[in-house]
């Protein structure tokens, strides 16, 4: 099932690469950001998280908790996102992903920028993906959800680098403030 804002996600407990329990909603925080990336080595998917890692500050500041799932193992992404300054799921199973109507295309990765922001990740790390776990035919979203757990709104991608950037996730978390 797709989700729309106002609708309530069911509470939820996940469990992080590090073993670290987590519920959703948080009623601890005022806002979470659930991103639905692909595989734990997609060079679009770890680019994209690296612009979140560099302005945690100011998602922290503005209230919003990351919490990041990838239809990969744990194993796999404690190589590629154990280091980051946020909370990372592992759902090899996909069954978050199905809960929140996450999609496949075979079109994916096929956009063009795709391929830029992929070789913007091999340029800035060096690192390219060995392993592509489940396919390389996920599709990304992106939840903001409220402390009850109501969507506050809602991304799903219609490529593989079709996701909200920080400044549009601060601008949906501050229009939905006022």
């Amino acid at each position: 099932m797709k989700f729309s804002p106002g609708d309530v996600v069911p509470a939820t407990a996940l469990e992080t690469i590090h073993g670290k329990p987590l519920q959703l909603p948080d009623a601890g925080s005022r806002w979470v950001h659930l991103q639905f990336r692909r595989f734990a080595g997609c060079p679009v998917c770890n680019f994209h998280l690296l612009t979140f890692a560099r302005r945690q500050g100011e998602l922290a500041a503005a209230g919003i908790r990351e919490v990041v799932l990838f239809h990969s193992s744990a194993q796999e992404m404690r190589k590629y996102q154990a280091q980051l300054p946020f909370d990372c799921v592992a759902d090899p199973a996909k069954a978050h992903y199905r809960r929140f109507g996450v999609e496949t295309s075979r079109l994916a990765f096929l956009h063009p920028r795709v391929f830029w922001s992929g070789l913007r990740w091999v340029l800035a790390t060096g690192r390219f993906y060995r392993k592509a776990e489940n396919g390389i035919t996920g599709l990304p979203a992106d939840v903001l959800i409220d402390a009850r757990g109501t969507v506050v709104a809602v991304k799903y991608g219609g490529h593989a680098d079709d996701h909200w950037e920080v400044d549009e996730l601060l601008a949906l978390a501050g229009a939905a403030s006022s």
